[in-house]
């Protein structure tokens, strides 16, 4: 059977002007078309080929000895090459763009920029690609807790945090708890393994080990104060929010590296302020 959106070792079974046809044996009457420009000089009959299957421009079955960057139920990151009134155009390594429509975003996708995007046959039985990966995606083998990762952001909940695809293979989340600072879908990020669930999947949080965090965390305090004039206008006791917006950290995060630079005698802590210690 030939099908849609995979790559098959197919046997040449007749020549025209304008290609070779190819099919799963001689016998068979299913046949796909595969273009002149790319039948090999060295083809005969019976010789196998491996092709990818899709549609030409005129929604007919055709192959390509060229191999696209993804096949049917694979996901990976495509730049956007155009996005037109009726949606996105994605380079899959084609010589046809692959379809992303404005409904299968979770993002509006902007020209030139890069998204986790899977392959499947939309309603009109046609290939077309979608930002909705997560059922897409595997879960991980051979990853440990504290191991560090890099992934790709695909999708970000109000209710859970942010999905991360692990090394873009993988199922991986940001809980809402540890999600701090400016995020966006296509956004590559660098966490630390916190948990792997008993169904594999894995619970992620940006940055490094605690004790590693603490020290850039405490860097990042004094630079702030430093660009308030020495004076920060509040202290360990502000609200989450203001500790975010300020410093892009929770505020457990915030109250552990003010400690140690109070403890370092690095800073002063008054009941409305922090200000540099002086030395």
């Amino acid at each position: 059977m030939i099908e849609l959106g995979k790559v098959q070792t197919l046997t040449i079974v007749k020549f025209t002007d304008f290609g070779a046809y190819l099919s799963e044996d001689k016998k068979s009457e299913e046949r796909v078309l595969l273009p002149i420009k790319q039948v090999p000089d060295s083809a005969d009959i019976g010789t196998e080929l491996e092709v990818f299957i899709y549609r030409d421009s005129n929604d007919r079955l055709i192959s390509t000895t060229n191999m696209p960057f993804i096949t049917l139920g694979q996901v990976a990151k495509l730049k956007v090459n155009d996005v037109t009134p009726i949606g996105a155009f994605l380079d899959w390594g084609l010589e046809k763009d692959l379809f992303l429509s404005f409904k299968e975003q979770t993002t509006r996708v902007k020209p030139g920029e890069s998204y986790m995007v899977a392959l499947y046959i939309d309603k009109s039985n046609r290939l077309a690609a979608t930002m909705s990966v997560y059922k897409y995606l595997p879960v991980g083998e051979g990853y440990e807790k504290n191991q560090e990762i890099t992934g790709t952001v695909y999708e970000i909940s109000d209710k859970f945090g942010a999905f991360v695809a692990v090394d873009d293979k993988y199922q991986g989340l940001i809980p809402k708890k540890d999600l701090h600072g400016k995020i966006a879908i296509g956004d590559v990020v660098e966490a630390r393994i916190t948990a792997i669930r008993p169904d594999g999947k894995i619970d992620l949080c940006p940055g490094k080990k605690s004790y590693i965090k603490m020290e850039d965390d405490a860097e990042k305090i004094l630079r702030v104060i430093e660009e308030f004039d020495g004076v920060l206008p509040f202290n360990d006791k502000a609200t989450p929010e203001v500790i975010d917006r300020e410093f892009g950290m929770s505020k457990a995060a915030f109250k552990r590296a003010v400690g140690k630079l109070y403890k370092e005698r690095k800073i002063e802590i008054g009941e409305k302020s922090i200000r540099l210690a002086k030395m």
